[in-house]
């Protein structure tokens, strides 16, 4: 073996450790994203407040999220990115810790608050290195970084629905999380961090200009799909309970279906990205996700419809978040920054819609919930044709890595 030869499979195999770090990352996103939902109303007890109240949760963690996307892009342009990143998988454990302690509902709000700054600071970290590590080639590893927040988002709830069970509180639950948030932070450290798109050799082509609108457009994108992914998975408890078509224990589980059928999906998505092109999976995905909303809003009194659509929404849902980043890394520079605004986008959808619903529900009842998250997604199929039309054919020159 040449020395070249050597050398290209040690950086191989160092970018595969390093991915390993990042997928590991991720599961610890999805505990913490998929823990609030089914402990919701043990949360409301907890605090002593009414449904209307409580969903103020929502934007205060999504109002952290936003925050830290802001943030995020520019730190990871100008820091060692494994650092910051296992800084803020550490400021999450300790967050995940304290929420079960707090009895006044402000203190609980303002810790969910620092959780989401700290959430979208490893979110759009994870999202832009995976991209500077693997370059051209980072469509599966995109999709695989996103199966494993589903591997996360999926044991969560199981997690929650244990600690009912055999604590009768959600106490243990927060607790254990918390612990298994800290294994990622250890090993990412041990890595040099990836150059960004920023910091490159000289002589590399300079990266294309960005085309403002198209990244609004997919900015918009990246809100209604997260808007509804986060609404479903944080209302859905409380919806069937609302509805007696499950007990608290019961609907906790249903919660894991959806990121089940998600973590599946994503699954099934890392073969489907090296096959299909990128609008033709998001369209897929977009028509199914509304078939699996529209099962349960036409037959809200079934318990059957509500199991099966939960199931199909994931399953379809799945791939969404994912494939958008693929996409956009055809069309346009994915720096820290750029990234940085997709999860604005996202943050700003998890801000609106679930504390839109919440006061829906206060107002109309647990059905409002379903209906609300199918109009979202009904705009979110005509912002795909809006951002295939704006987005052209993919600009093979567009460089990703540094």
């Amino acid at each position: 073996m040449t020395q070249a030869t050597t050398a290209r499979v040690q950086r191989r195999d160092n970018a595969n450790l390093i991915s390993a770090g990042y997928f590991a990352a991720f599961i610890s996103l999805g505990l913490v994203a998929a823990s609030l939902g089914p402990t919701l109303n043990n949360l409301g007890e907890q605090t002593a407040v009414g449904v209307a109240q409580l969903s103020l949760i929502y934007p205060s963690r999504s109002g952290g999220y936003f925050i830290g996307s802001l943030l995020g892009g520019r730190l990871y342009d100008r820091v060692a990115g494994h650092m910051l990143l296992a800084a803020m998988l550490v400021v999450m454990a300790l967050c995940m810790a304290l929420v079960p302690t707090l009895g006044i509902f402000w203190l609980l709000a303002g810790v969910l608050l620092i959780t989401g700054i700290a959430e979208a600071i490893v979110d759009v970290g994870g999202n832009a290195m995976i991209g500077w590590v693997h370059g051209v080639k980072v469509g599966p590893y995109m999709n695989a970084l996103h199966f494993f927040f589903g591997v996360g988002a999926l044991i969560s709830p199981i997690i929650v629905g244990l600690a009912l069970r055999y604590t009768d509180g959600i106490a243990w639950a927060y607790w254990i999380l918390a612990v298994l948030l800290l294994p990622p932070a250890l090993w990412i450290v041990r890595f040099t961090s990836p150059k960004t798109p920023a910091r490159r050799a000289v002589g590399e082509a300079p990266a294309a200009p960005l085309d403002l609108v198209l990244v609004g457009l997919a900015v918009l994108f990246m809100m209604f799909v997260v808007g509804a992914e986060v609404s479903f998975s944080g209302w859905v408890a409380t919806y069937a309970v609302s509805l007696n078509l499950a007990t608290r224990e019961t609907a906790a589980y249903l919660t894991s279906v959806f990121w089940g059928a998600l973590t599946f999906g994503r699954l099934l998505s890392i073969p489907i990205a090296m096959r299909y092109r990128p609008r033709t999976i998001l369209l897929a995905d977009v028509l199914g996700c509304i078939a699996g909303v529209a099962l349960i809003v036409a037959a809200p009194a079934s318990d059957t419809a509500l199991w099966i659509g939960a199931a199909i929404l994931g399953l379809f849902m799945a791939s969404v978040f994912p494939t958008v980043l693929s996409w956009a890394g055809r069309h346009m520079t994915m720096s820290g920054t750029v990234t940085s605004w997709f999860l604005v986008g996202a943050s700003l959808g998890a801000i609106t819609l679930p504390w839109i619903i919440g006061r829906l529900i206060a107002a109309f009842g647990p059905e409002a919930a379903m209906i609300a998250i199918l109009v979202d997604l009904v705009v979110l199929l005509g912002l795909y044709f809006l951002l295939m039309l704006k987005g052209g054919e993919p600009n093979v020159h567009t460089p990703v890595e540094s």
